[in-house]
C-alpha cells in the first residue's frame, strides 16, 4: 500500500492580477477539490520533493489506496517509471508537469522595514514572491503560506511578479517624512531569477535608485546580475551600491540539488570576477552552512578571494516553520544515509534541548543565535570562518555608503514640489482681486 502523503488545493492556472484574486479562486472551485499527490522522490530541475500543507491550512487531504490504485501507479511509489499516459500518469510528475506560472500582482508598498538587529539592511525590496532558483534551503518559503499556498513546490512554481514595483519604490523614497536607511534588494527572493530576463523588474528599481542616487546592495547567485553591471558600476562610482554572491559549496553536484535553478559555482565565480573588475564592491556568502554537506567553506573562500571579493560573511542553516519538513524531506530523497546525522548537528548547531527535540524543534529563532547558531559546534564554525577570512585578507567590515548624493536629490524634489504647490495656489491670470 502507498504511502499517505498531505497535499493541498491546486488552483487554475490563469495569472492572477492579485493575492486577493488567487485566494478567491481557491476558494470558488467548483465541485470535488482536486488533491496533489506528492511523489516520494526528487523531480528533476525542482528543489522540493512535495507540496506540504502550510500552517494556515484548514483541512488535508491525503490519498489511500482503496484497492482499485492502477498497477502502473502503484510500481511508481519510490521510483520513476516510465508510465502510460492512459493509466496511473497522474503520478508522472517532474519539472516538466509542473510548469512555472507567473501572476502579476500590483503592490501597495515597496519597502519593508527590518527591525532585526542581525541583519545589516534596514529596509528591503523584493519585486517577486517565490524563486524559481528553488533552493531547498532558503528561509523565504513559509512566507508563501500567507498566500494559501505550499511552502514547497509551490514557493518555485507560483511566482508573483510586482509590476508597480518601481512606481511604488519612487513615490516612497520621494516623500518628505521618507527616513533614508541602508536598502537591499532582494531579500526574500532572488531579484535575478529566471523570470527577471524577461520582466526586468530589477533593473527597473535599480533606474530609480540609480535616478535618486540612493545607496542599496543586492544578494544572488545568479550570473543575470552582469545585464545590470553598467548601472550598478555607475552607482558603485559614487560610493552607492554593492552586490553579494551567494556561494553554498562549489560542488557541482550538491548545488545542483540543492539550487536546482541557479547558476552552477564556477559561473558564480565569474560574476564575481567581472562586478569586480567594473570597479563594483563584491562579497560573498557562504550561506547557508549545512553540516556535513557544503563542508567546502574555506574552499569557498579562497577561490571568491582570488575572483576579486573583498568582503565575506555567513550563517548556519535554519529552518523556520514549514521549511523543517520540506528540508527534512529533501534530505531523506537525496541523503537517506545521511539525513538522520545532518539533523543532529543542525539542532547541536542552535542547542535545541532534548524535550523540543521530541517536539520536531530544529531551529531557535532568538536573535543572533538563529543566522550563527550558539555552543561548541557553531563556535567551531565561526573559528574556521575567521581564521580563514583572515588568512586570505579579507576586510570584515562592509561596504560604507555615500548619502550626499540622494540628499541633494531630496532637496531638489522638495523644492520642486514647493514650486508646483505655489503654482497650483496662484491666482487665475483672468482673475479679479479685491486690493
Amino acid at each position: 500500500m502507498p504511502a499517505r502523503h498531505p497535499s493541498t488545493h491546486t488552483v487554475d492556472s490563469a495569472p492572477f492580477e492579485d493575492a486577493q484574486t488567487l485566494h478567491r479562486c481557491a476558494d470558488e472551485l467548483d465541485g470535488p477539490v482536486p488533491v496533489r499527490v506528492p511523489l516520494p522522490v526528487a523531480r528533476k530541475g525542482r528543489g522540493a520533493v512535495g507540496t506540504p500543507r502550510h500552517r494556515f491550512a484548514s483541512d488535508v487531504r491525503e490519498w489511500a489506496d482503496d484497492g482499485w490504485t492502477p498497477a502502473a501507479a502503484q510500481a511508481a511509489v519510490g521510483a520513476e517509471p516510465e508510465l502510460d499516459l492512459e493509466e496511473g500518469a497522474w503520478w508522472q510528475q517532474d519539472a516538466e508537469s509542473l510548469p512555472t506560472q507567473v501572476h502579476a500582482e500590483r503592490a501597495r508598498s515597496a519597502i519593508q522595514k527590518n527591525d532585526s538587529p542581525d541583519i545589516f539592511f534596514d529596509h528591503s525590496v523584493n519585486p517577486y514572491r517565490g524563486c524559481e532558483h528553488g533552493c531547498i534551503y532558503c528561509y523565504a518559503r513559509p512566507y508563501h503560506s500567507y498566500l494559501n499556498l505550499s511552502p514547497g513546490l509551490d514557493f518555485e512554481t507560483q511566482l508573483f511578479a510586482k509590476t508597480n514595483i518601481a512606481q511604488v519604490l519612487k513615490a516612497e523614497i520621494s516623500r518628505p517624512r521618507y527616513q533614508p536607511a541602508s536598502l537591499n534588494i532582494g531579500s526574500a527572493t532572488d531579484c535575478y531569477q529566471p523570470i527577471e530576463r524577461e520582466l526586468g523588474l530589477t533593473r527597473q528599481l535599480i533606474e530609480v535608485l540609480s535616478e535618486a542616487e540612493h545607496p542599496f546592495s543586492l544578494i544572488t547567485k545568479s550570473s543575470a546580475v552582469e545585464r545590470d553591471i553598467d548601472l550598478i558600476a555607475a552607482a558603485a562610482r559614487k560610493n552607492a551600491a554593492a552586490v553579494y554572491i551567494t556561494i553554498t559549496s562549489l560542488d557541482p553536484q550538491l548545488t545542483r540539488l540543492l539550487e536546482p535553478r541557479a547558476a552552477a559555482p564556477h559561473r558564480r565565480l565569474r560574476t564575481i570576477r567581472q562586478l569586480a573588475e567594473a570597479g563594483i564592491p563584491v562579497g560573498v556568502s557562504v550561506a547557508p552552512h549545512i553540516p556535513f554537506l557544503t563542508e567546502d567553506m574555506e574552499e569557498v573562500l579562497a577561490a571568491a578571494r582570488e575572483a576579486g571579493a573583498t568582503t565575506a560573511f555567513y550563517t548556519v542553516l535554519r529552518l523556520p516553520w514549514e521549511l523543517n519538513g520540506v528540508f527534512q524531506q529533501w534530505l531523506q530523497a537525496h541523503y537517506p544515509q545521511r539525513a538522520a546525522r545532518v539533523m543532529q548537528r543542525v539542532r547541536d548547531l542552535h542547542q535545541i534541548s532534548e524535550a523540543d527535540r521530541l517536539r520536531g524543534k530544529s531551529y531557535d529563532s532568538q536573535s543572533f543565535s538563529r543566522m550563527k547558531g550558539q555552543g561548541l559546534w557553531a563556535d567551531l564554525v565561526r573559528q574556521r570562518f575567521v581564521r580563514a577570512c583572515a588568512q586570505l585578507g579579507y576586510g570584515r567590515e562592509r561596504q560604507e555608503m555615500d548619502w550626499r548624493g540622494f540628499e541633494a536629490w531630496r532637496a531638489q524634489q522638495l523644492q520642486q514640489t514647493v514650486r508646483q504647490a505655489g503654482a497650483a495656489q496662484a491666482p487665475h491670470p483672468g482673475q479679479g482681486t479685491l486690493f
